[in-house]
């Protein structure tokens, strides 16, 4: 089993395409595609990990949706896409208030039922995920998948994103089973519906994966991850983000598995993607530091460690807050160091704060 005070590997959690679902028949044309010109560039550059670019296309399209009204449907999709952006960059605050209106835009034109109304629902709950509010994502998740299994049928790819992002839930709150029952139809329905080198397809793999280290099966982990990057290495390139994350999750399992050598360069190269495409204070830039430092507290580099991980702390203090969880592991992760180089007292300090965050949740 991991030992849990680590930071786990990052799920991959998917992202729902609104505009795609939106239908803009008898929107004035101008306005149409002034909107469109703007979402089709913004959505580019974030594909491409460009967020800074994709903030300010996605602004420029919320803009000129507005023209069509507050509360038109060109606004609840620019909304949502500006609010992706925002997520992206770990700007929570700035996200949250843009996902909530488009979500109610959409229930008032479209009906609480509605397609559309699911994707908005899905998002927000991916960004209560992201701030460790799993009770409040997990009723979100539910209440989207129920929308689409109704309105799509149980085998429609949004049912399946559906799956994925409440067993991403599950897995948070150690609810394994749950979650790797929910993946397993995930990856089978995906291969059918996709093909088995679907971006898609990956994701789902990437996350079975993660459940399947939860329970300590290694064997059976390494291969889907493996597999995971190379789908993801072909379909994005080399210095995308999420790459990124592929990478420092099969770098997790060879240190869990004491494969030292294998794992270093994988997480030095993610770190180093991360902080190119994402800037020095993310919360990812967080993680592969604080696993870097793990590995090396495991090799006995302390001093290197210790450094590694106060750096992590500062960042997902600042960028999380003083109660996350992610603060909680990252002060366990400090203490465990600690307590290794005979500093109990300071280890002791840090252990307690750790223990008010997660008994406070």
């Amino acid at each position: 089993m991991l030992n849990r005070r680590l930071k786990h590997l990052k799920l991959t959690l998917i992202l729902f395409c609104s505009s795609t679902i939106i239908d803009t028949q008898g929107i004035p044309a101008f306005a149409n595609a002034e909107f469109g010109r703007y979402d089709k560039a913004g959505t580019e550059a974030y594909e491409h990990g460009k967020y800074a670019e994709a903030e300010k296309l996605f602004s420029k399209g919320l803009k000129a949706a507005e023209r069509s009204g507050l509360y038109h449907l060109e606004v609840a999709t620019a909304q949502n896409n500006l609010a992706e952006v925002y997520k992206a960059q770990a700007k929570y605050s700035k996200a949250e208030p843009l996902y909530k209106n488009s979500l109610a835009i959409r229930e008032k034109a479209l009906g609480p039922n509605h397609p559309a109304v699911a994707t908005s629902l899905n998002n927000l709950g991916l960004l209560y995920v992201t701030q460790g509010r799993y009770a409040k994502a997990e009723s979100l998740f539910k209440r989207a998948l129920t929308i689409v299994e109704k309105t799509l049928g149980p085998n429609h790819l949004d049912v399946l994103k559906s799956l994925n992002n409440l067993a991403i839930v599950y897995y948070r709150q150690r609810r394994y089973a749950e979650a790797e029952s929910l993946l397993k139809r995930s990856v089978s329905l995906r291969e059918k519906t996709l093909g088995p080198n679907h971006r898609d397809v990956a994701t789902s793999l990437n996350n079975l994966a993660e459940v399947y280290c939860a329970h300590g099966k290694y064997t059976d982990a390494e291969p889907l991850l493996k597999r995971t990057i190379a789908i993801d290495e072909k379909a994005l390139g080399k210095d995308h983000p999420n790459l990124a994350t592929d990478l420092n999750n099969l770098a997790d399992l060879y240190r869990i598995i004491g494969k030292y050598a294998a794992a270093e360069p994988l997480y030095k190269r993610s770190l180093a993607m991360r902080e190119s495409a994402l800037g020095p204070a993310h919360p990812d830039v967080a993680a592969s530091l604080n696993n870097l430092a793990v590995l090396y507290a495991a090799q006995g580099k302390y001093t290197v460690a210790e450094a590694l991980h106060k750096r992590a702390l500062a960042i997902d203090e600042k960028a999380l807050g003083p109660n996350h969880p992610d603060v909680a592991a990252d002060l366990n992760n400090l203490a465990s160091l600690l307590r290794k180089t005979n500093r109990k007292a300071e280890a002791a300090k840090l252990e307690a704060r750790a223990k008010a965050i997660t008994t406070a949740r």
